[in-house]
């Protein structure tokens, strides 16, 4: 084990520190909790990074991924034409790429892979999946069959996941409450990983596989950190039950996958409007502090880049020092996760891949846990999606979740950045798994 390596490895316990002293009840700590999220994602990385079955398992599910997300390319074609051919690619027809135009050639993506997720769920193969992994929380952890279903289901889906158990909202703690918030937005739903995957394969080509294991590990993760902030003070009504997924089941495949196109064309349409109206905002809100910004520079004879980006990275500095990451690309890293918490982690992918591109980060080490720390809906936006969300199923509970809808986001947030250090900590360069 490197130095990185090791530091990493006591990330993984700093960043676990760090969330108890945010915690609501300091008092209150459920160490089975905090054993077993760890000690599950430890093994998960093992089996996947470590031995040799679980690397071939690795490179077999990103090369499917790859190969999927090339078929979801032929009905944008189709629709798109020349706009939809990537950069340098050439169609049968022998015409070119006209150049990269994100809605065109990777946003589309979002619709085939939503009324892919619809078709298995007609199929029973989703509900199956989500259930192993629910019972393995519930059973370890020991945490309320509710909350184990909701963090399972989010490694697949996004906001679709508060449906399987909307039976119980009504009657969750306010610690499950956070639980389902943080684990929503510390990980990625299916639909959106073809586009984080079109936008890093260049750069990384192994980029699908690591994001599938990315939200695999999340998932107890962002349990983990949900406990530690707003740990459980009440009596879960199914504590250590094996609740079933609630979800409604078309007449048909067919049925089934019209809805699921019509989810996600309804899901691309939300990335695109928060996309346009974040990085306005984010631009404005930089005009403004650049401005004030000039003077403060002037006046006291400093250099400083006063923009929302910059400032966010000196807050996520420390946190990305003890990822493991070198500090020759520590700030341009801690930009990243800053710029995700306000901007989308879209927007941060891709500067991920321009750094990458232009070789600004110096290690490739850097790349890979950045790719892990980002992989989250742990911003802003994604919080007011899933309150309102979840507050449609359960309107009794909209208040208990705008109380305990920060504590999440900061929950998902270090979740996410503890899946990064323990990318860390596995990281060996060389390896197939990492690109090299």
């Amino acid at each position: 084990m490197g130095i990185y390596n090791f530091v990493s490895f006591l990330g993984v316990f700093v960043i676990a520190g760090f969330a108890w002293l945010c915690s609501s009840n300091r008092r209150v700590i459920n160490w089975r909790v905090i054993f077993w999220g760890i000690i599950l994602q430890f093994i998960l990385a093992v089996f996947v990074f470590v031995l040799p079955v679980g690397a071939k398992f690795f490179l077999f599910i990103n090369k499917l991924v790859v190969s999927v997300l090339g078929s979801a390319k032929e009905g944008a074609e189709f629709v798109f034409g020349r706009l939809a051919l990537t950069p340098g690619e050439t169609n049968e027809a022998g015409e070119t790429s006209l150049g990269s135009f994100l809605a065109f050639q990777a946003l589309p993506t979002i619709i085939f892979f939503a009324a892919l997720v619809s078709a298995l769920y007609y199929l029973k193969i989703m509900p199956l999946i989500i259930r192993g992994f629910s019972y393995i929380f519930t059973k370890l952890m020991r945490i309320s069959g509710a909350e184990s279903l909701s963090a399972s289901s989010n490694i697949f889906v996004g906001i679709e996941s508060s449906l399987v158990i909307k039976p119980h909202l009504n009657d969750m703690t306010k610690s499950e409450l956070t639980t389902v918030l943080a684990a929503g937005m510390g990980t990625i739903a299916s639909s959106v990983l073809a586009l984080y995957v079109f936008t890093l394969q260049e750069q990384l080509p192994t980029i699908a596989g690591h994001l599938v294991s990315a939200s695999l590990l999340s998932a107890p993760a962002a349990v983990v950190m949900s406990k530690l902030i707003v740990p459980e003070t009440e009596k879960p009504k199914t504590l250590g039950v094996d609740v079933k997924p609630y979800y409604k089941r078309e007449d048909n495949l067919v049925a089934a996958i019209v809805e699921g196109a019509n989810s996600g064309l309804r899901l691309l349409g939300g990335v695109i409007a928060l996309l346009i109206a974040f990085l306005g905002l984010i631009a404005l809100l930089d005009l403004i502090l650049g401005w004030v910004g000039s003077h403060i520079n002037h006046l006291f004879s400093i250099s400083f880049d006063w923009s929302i980006r910059s400032i966010l990275g000196y807050i996520f500095y420390p946190f990305t020092l003890i990822l493991g990451v070198p500090p020759g690309d520590a700030f341009e890293v801690a930009k990243l996760l800053g710029e995700r918490t306000v901007a989308t982690e879209v927007v941060s992918y891709q500067n991920l891949s321009k750094l990458m591109a232009n070789d600004a980060l110096l290690h490739s080490r850097s790349a890979i846990i950045a790719s892990y720390a980002l992989c989250g809906f742990a911003h802003f936006a994604s919080l007011a999606i899933f309150i309102g969300g979840i507050g449609a199923l359960a309107p009794k509970r909209i208040k208990d979740l705008s109380r305990v809808g920060l504590r999440a986001l900061l929950a998902a947030t270090l979740a996410c950045l503890m899946t990064g250090a323990v990318a860390g900590i596995f990281f060996s360069s060389g390896s197939l798994l990492w690109g090299n």
